[in-house]
């Protein structure tokens, strides 16, 4: 399939984690105190990324973290530019005492977010709540000085409940849900109340959840606009859509009026299915951490990601085409994947492809293109109830 000449493009990726390590290397770095059980000082994360690829001048311009990803956003116009956020943007003190990871980054270093010009951050997520109730409420203040649009979290539950609407004027509106799970580490009780700040929480996949989801969606849709449901979702590790996830993701497709699904959590890209013509992404990977040093699971390739540039008609909401760019964490900043690597990623999404209906092939460009057909779509798992 090739996109078709009204089709919006949307940039999709995984997790974007500009706290700790990276935020070191940033012109403006919060104190690098932190409270893990190993690692005491942010700055540690920045020494084991040189260790393992060499010096890192900084500190690095607001651009420069998103190294070779710039110019394949500025070549792809997207029409939307969507991330999932996983740090709080605070010079908050107060850390999350239940929690062993912190992320957090200075908000005079958020232009890194503006550099890359984001659109909307999704919110609802287990790291965005690290540095307590002040530290949300600077992170939200930060963005909306920005004019980055953001859903998923809030002052109190009305605001966390409240979708992202991104108006692009003739070419239709794109509304953003972002949803947070306790199976991705997101504590239930970040869920927003009445009166305490938090996150839209997901306290099951059930039907009755995807039904209240519907009339959520129902209240602000009409006609011409694409609903992105972005959840954060699942563990770090493992390729295989869990079967809760395929029933609820089909369910919100089939009864909600959601166009889109964009999964996070996981630390490495999952398999991707098109159910009745829309698209569901599992599991995006990360796209910006200060992982490089950290030594385990190096089977799954951490260190490559995935720009998704999805394109959709805005009359259906179904997906038109899928292309994805690979790309390489290294010295805390994104490079093109090399060749061989954009082909290991390629049989990866190919080979998991094949349980969900789809299939992956390498263009000529190094791009990584979906393949899928309305007939190979597999059944759904039942819904519990």
């Amino acid at each position: 399939m090739t996109p078709s000449q009204g089709a919006l493009t949307l940039f999709l990726c995984g997790d974007v984690m500009t706290g700790r390590g990276v935020d070191q290397v940033l012109p403006h770095p919060v104190p690098p105190n932190l409270y893990e059980s190993y690692v005491r000082d942010a700055r540690v994360y920045v020494e084991l990324a040189e260790a393992r690829n060499g010096p890192i001048r900084a500190p690095l311009g607001f651009d420069a973290i998103w190294g070779d990803a710039l110019a394949a956003l500025k070549q792809a116009a997207p029409d939307v530019r969507l991330i999932n956020l996983e740090t709080s943007i605070t010079t908050s003190e107060a850390w999350w005492r239940a929690k062993g990871i912190h992320y957090r980054m200075h908000p005079a270093n958020a232009p890194c977010l503006t550099a890359a010009r984001i659109n909307c951050c999704a919110l609802a997520n287990n790291h965005v709540l690290d540095w307590g109730y002040a530290g949300l409420r600077e992170t939200l203040a930060t963005l909306r000085r920005l004019g980055i649009a953001t859903a998923g979290a809030g002052e109190d539950v009305d605001t966390a409940l409240r979708p992202a609407v991104l108006d692009l004027g003739s070419r239709g509106r794109v509304i953003v849900f972002s949803f947070g799970e306790d199976g991705s580490g997101v504590p239930p009780d970040w869920a927003a109340t009445a009166d305490t700040p938090g996150v839209d929480y997901l306290p099951d996949l059930s039907p009755s959840t995807a039904r209240r989801i519907g009339e959520r969606v129902a209240s602000v849709k009409r006609a011409g606009d694409v609903v992105i449901a972005s959840i954060h979702w699942g563990g770090n590790w493992g390729y295989r859509a869990l079967p809760e996830h395929r029933a609820f993701a089909h369910a919100l497709i089939e009864k909600a009026g959601v166009d889109l699904i964009h999964g996070h959590s996981s630390h490495h890209p999952r398999g991707i299915e098109v159910h009745q013509g829309h698209l569901i992404l599992y599991g995006c990977g990360d796209f910006l951490n200060d992982y490089e040093g950290i030594s385990g699971y190096e089977d799954f390739r951490g260190d490559l990601t995935l720009m998704y540039f999805a394109s959709v008609d805005p009359a259906t909401g179904r997906l038109v085409g899928l292309r994805m760019l690979p790309m390489q964490l290294r010295q805390l900043k994104l490079h093109r994947a090399s060749s061989a690597d954009a082909g290991w990623l390629c049989g990866v999404l190919d080979r998991e492809g094949r349980f969900l209906g789809t299939g992956t092939r390498l263009d000529e460009t190094g791009a990584l293109v979906l393949q899928w057909e309305q007939a190979s779509w597999p059944a759904a798992p039942p819904l519990s109830p």
